[in-house]
Formats: C-alpha cells, structure tokens, sequence
C-alpha cells in the first residue's frame, strides 16, 4: 500500500507515524489473504528507517478504506501510567489508539453506531470481526454497507485539546452498495 500524507513525529522517540493505503485492484477476489502490510499504522526510527511496528487495520480492504489520514499524538493514563499515544481515526470508521513506543494496540471503536462492515475489533488479536453482509463478494448485492468508500472519516485535519484529552475531528455520513458483476 502507498502513503501519501499525514505523518507525524515524536522528537523524543525520534519515530516517524504514517499509515500506507489500500491494496490493489478494488477487485477483492483477484488478491487473497491480507494483503499485507496495506492498511497499516506504521513507526518508524528516524534515524534509519527501520519500522518499529506496523499495525494492520483492515487486513484485505474490499472496501477502499485507505488508511492514511491522521496521526494524533497525545499523552495520557493507560492503566494509570501517563503514555504515549497514537490516534487515528480511519476512513473505515473506527478510531485506533496505539502505544506510539511498541505498537500496542489500546483500544479500536467505531466512529458511531451506523459504521456495519465490523462487528467490533478483538482487542487482543488486533483483528476486526467482520459482518459478512456487507462484504463484496462476488455472489452478494451488499446494501448500505457503512461507511462507503469515501469514509465516515477521509483526509481532514484534527486537533487536539491535551487539557480537556479530547479531540476533534469531521465526520462523514455516507453509506454505499455494492453490486459486483462480471466482465467478459
């Protein structure tokens, strides 16, 4: 997967914060398994480029999700330890938080109730529970499949507030169908 925006650095980890985008072609069926390592949180050493981590949140995007959009870095209490963290929200409509050291995966919720393709994200394995109804196989007319392509959450910037541990981000509501076929 290509990237092309929202990095972010952390001076006093020397890391560089980056996500790389969907695989190719949208046409699910003609690239099995996961695709690795497209839709990927990475960190990287600053120095030699090397990825400390690399954090995959949409193993084989059918959907055209793109993760790239922002990466907030931000200090707060995990397990009552302040941490360095890493928030991204993504084009597929759930927000990750990763300890921006090791890679952990904190926590991954949808964006709001409407976002359908996930059930939820297993915390543990990192992995996201699909809802097969909104897959696009080639032998399902998926409806309202949420979010659509575009994302509940696409290239905007977000901020920050570190005194009230918020931040603030648009959101867009737009769901797709997907009706594959056959090309001779």
């Amino acid at each position: 997967g290509t990237n092309w925006g929202w990095y972010a650095y952390d001076p006093k980890l020397d890391m560089i914060y980056y996500g790389s985008g969907n695989p190719a072609p949208w046409n699910e069926t003609m690239r099995p398994g996961d695709n690795k390592w497209t839709m990927t949180i990475w960190g990287r050493d600053a120095d030699t480029g090397r990825a400390k981590f690399g954090y995959q949140k949409t193993p084989h995007d059918e959907w055209d999700y793109a993760g790239v959009n922002y990466m907030g870095l931000s200090e707060q209490e995990v397990d009552g330890k302040l941490t360095p963290l890493l928030t991204h929200p993504d084009r597929n409509g759930l927000v990750y938080t990763l300890n921006r050291e090791t890679g952990a995966l904190v926590n991954a919720f949808k964006i709001d109730d409407t976002v359908n393709w996930v059930k939820k994200v297993d915390l543990k394995t990192g992995l996201p529970i699909r809802d097969p109804e909104y897959s696009t196989r080639m032998d399902h007319n998926a409806k309202g499949i949420c979010p659509s392509a575009m994302g509940y959450h696409n290239q905007g910037i977000e901020s920050y507030d570190p005194d009230k541990k918020l931040f603030f981000m648009g959101v867009n509501h737009i769901c797709m169908d997907w009706e594959p076929f056959m090309l001779p």
